[in-house]
């Protein structure tokens, strides 16, 4: 009876490994056909980008391969690629400080503070955060009108950061894991809210603030609607999206578009390497790294 139940066991242990083994063949196989429909664009664009011709190419494999694209980029007066890298890091950096500051503010606040119509500004903020962006661009661009900043570098940088606030989410979520006793603690020592804020919580944020200034800062170059919503005409004040667009425009396409290639290309570079290093701590900033206690 015994070696009957021991047989029937294996059986079912051997059936259930093979069932196993079966599954992970199929997730690997799927895995692999996801990998690489999303990778041969990429590949496909790498392998332009060297390309001897300057048209588009409908073959895989370039009909020769040059560097004089790349070249291109920074000796044709047709392609002021580095002044669009320019403005776009200028943008960047401008946006991701201040959106940081308002965005982890705001989340504090949120988290830690308790007052009239709290609920209320959460309920609203997340109603907002719905809505596009572009929803608002004919209104924002009217507001720069006023100011006499349409068209300038300034107006992009107001743009990103003024509605930053919204995205607490993220932040408020990090900020709630931390415990309150050590807020608690230093009320006892008489520390203000504002001092808890930038001397302990803050140190103790590494994670979400990386998360946040890598966020912001990557916005700005991948945008294309607004900038090219409000530079218009204005060409020395491109970003990196909107100047590469303009190579596809089709009096542009059949000269520039390997040239186009090549700037994607190397635009990615630095973009790829900076999320690689700060990964960790953008998925710590996501799931939530603080202290528990």
């Amino acid at each position: 009876m015994n070696n009957t139940k021991a047989a029937k066991n294996s059986e079912m242990q051997t059936g259930y490994a093979a069932k196993r083994r079966l599954t992970n063949i199929i997730v690997y196989v799927i895995l692999t056909v996801m990998v690489l429909i999303w990778i041969f664009p990429i590949v496909w664009l790498i392998l332009q980008s060297f390309n001897t011709v300057d048209r588009i190419s409908s073959r895989m494999l370039p009909e020769g391969f040059t560097l004089d694209h790349y070249k291109t980029l920074f000796t044709d007066d047709n392609v002021p690629y580095g002044k669009w890298i320019l403005n776009t890091f200028i943008v960047a950096v401008l946006s991701c400080v201040i959106s940081t500051l308002f965005i982890l503010m705001v989340s504090y606040t949120l988290s830690r503070l308790r007052f009239k119509s709290r609920k209320k500004l959460l309920n609203i903020g997340l109603i907002l955060g719905m809505f596009p962006g572009f929803m608002s661009m004919a209104a924002t661009y009217s507001i720069m009108e006023i100011f006499h900043l349409e068209g300038q570098l300034l107006a992009l940088v107001i743009v990103y950061s003024a509605g930053a606030g919204l995205g607490y989410q993220v932040a408020k979520g990090f900020f709630d894991t931390i415990p309150r006793s050590l807020d608690e603690a230093a009320r006892i020592d008489g520390a203000t809210s504002n001092r808890i804020f930038w001397v302990i919580i803050l140190p103790l944020s590494k994670p979400i603030i990386v998360y946040t200034a890598l966020t912001t800062f990557l916005g700005p170059w991948a945008d294309y609607i607004f900038v090219s919503y409000f530079m218009k005409d204005s060409t020395d004040n491109y970003t990196v999206a909107v100047g590469l667009y303009k190579l596809l425009d089709n009096e542009h396409i059949n000269r520039y578009f390997t040239t186009f290639c090549a700037g994607a290309v190397l635009i990615a570079i630095p973009i790829t390497i900076l999320f690689v290093v700060m990964q960790r701590f953008y998925v710590a900033g996501v799931t939530g790294g603080a202290v528990k206690g």
